[in-house]
């Protein structure tokens, strides 16, 4: 739904704190439209779903909310919780050192308190255990970003959602779970464009879908690996690319040949009609401006990072990453999940995307650079 902008005192900048496509809000505190998209903001352009437009519903205060500091089940002042907290991870680090004391971060913080949170973590208390939303839901993706790229970066941005002439939605029912984000994709139809859903279910997302291809739960990377040797067998590949900006291609070939040598092949063991995966596989090869969007379908697995890195390889093999309209799109579960990522918002990384161990280092917070060739998994 669209949210009209209203006139009166200037509103507050937000972000909805729902689901990760982080669309800007405007908070009027004196207005009769308490809640307003905010039109000037990249990710939803003034448009909010039925979440975001009843923000205002959930910050009364007469439902139970709290708005003031319990300390063992009283009412407190902020400076007694505060010396409360600054206590008790003064006693445990004295105790039982700096590894005794953990954080647990919110997808909703900023990115500025995320920093301030880590920095107080890893480089005052000096304790490695910080953890995010991410590590529940997107810690696949991260690792399956780390193998290929030698960072957690998303090589994409909405825009190339629109631009794409295919589409592919591999684990994602982004018209429940990414409600803005699916508008707009359904808004971005046009002659020519072609959108696939990957899914064992029909969500209501197969409603956009020119192919819904319902393969046998736990099969996506024989998908996408079968995807990788039809490109081989079908002169599908961007050798230039390949050679100028990928490495071990010849062993995540083979390995993927191995897996998934065939249309027959990969049919049968995704339970899927074989002419159906030649069709997806053809779309594929024919068109350069292809994003293959993956989320949570994907992510949460035993083999999440193999299925990301098995859809990361196709887009590596064909040069379509990185472009207008073309790339593996990661989309991520709660609002800022990438921001606190970006600052370190996991155990084993520091600001800046560093790698760290159990013992933070003294140079903890200083930027490194990131390798120029990308590595293809063995998916």
């Amino acid at each position: 739904m669209d949210v009209l902008n209203t006139t009166g005192p200037d509103p507050v900048h937000t972000t909805c704190p729902y689901c990760g496509v982080g669309c800007g809000v405007m908070a009027y505190s004196d207005s009769g439209t308490p809640v307003a998209g905010d039109k000037n903001h990249p990710a939803n352009e003034g448009r909010l779903c039925v979440k975001g437009a009843s923000l205002h519903e959930t910050t009364g205060q007469e439902d139970g909310r709290l708005l003031f500091p319990i300390v063992r089940g009283r009412r407190s002042e902020w400076e007694q919780a505060l010396d409360e907290v600054a206590h008790a991870i003064q006693d445990s680090v004295k105790t039982h050192g700096p590894q005794s004391v953990a954080f647990y971060l919110s997808g909703q913080l900023l990115t500025e308190d995320y920093y301030v949170a880590n920095k107080l973590a890893k480089g005052f208390i000096r304790t490695p255990h910080v953890d995010t939303n991410s590590r529940l839901c997107m810690s696949s993706a991260v690792a399956a970003h780390k193998r290929a790229f030698g960072a957690d970066v998303v090589p994409g941005c909405y825009e190339d959602l629109e631009l794409a002439d295919l589409l592919v939605l591999a684990g994602s029912n982004a018209a429940w779970a990414h409600p803005v984000l699916y508008q707009r994709m359904k808004a971005s139809a046009r002659d020519g464009r072609r959108v696939v859903v990957i899914d064992p279910r029909r969500t209501a997302t197969s409603e956009l879908a020119d192919l819904h291809l319902a393969l046998r739960p736990g099969t996506d990377t024989v998908l996408f690996n079968g995807l990788l040797s039809w490109l081989a067998d079908h002169g599908g590949l961007d050798q230039a690319y390949i050679e100028a900006h990928c490495q071990d291609f010849d062993n995540a070939l083979a390995s993927a040949q191995a897996a998934a040598p065939s249309v027959e092949s990969v049919a049968e063991q995704c339970d899927l009609a074989p002419e159906d995966v030649e069709t997806f596989y053809t779309w594929f090869a024919q068109t350069p401006r292809t994003v293959t969007g993956f989320s949570q379908g994907i992510n949460q697995s035993i083999a999440g990072t193999d299925k990301g890195n098995a859809i990361i390889n196709s887009h590596l093999a064909t040069g379509r990453v990185g472009k207008p309209g073309a790339g593996p799109f990661s989309l991520t579960g709660q609002p800022n999940a990438m921001g606190g990522r970006e600052v370190g918002g996991l155990a084993n990384t520091l600001a800046a995307h560093m790698i760290t161990t159990a013992r933070v280092p003294d140079h903890a917070w200083r930027i490194s650079g990131a390798p120029v060739r990308w590595p293809m998994a063995r998916a």
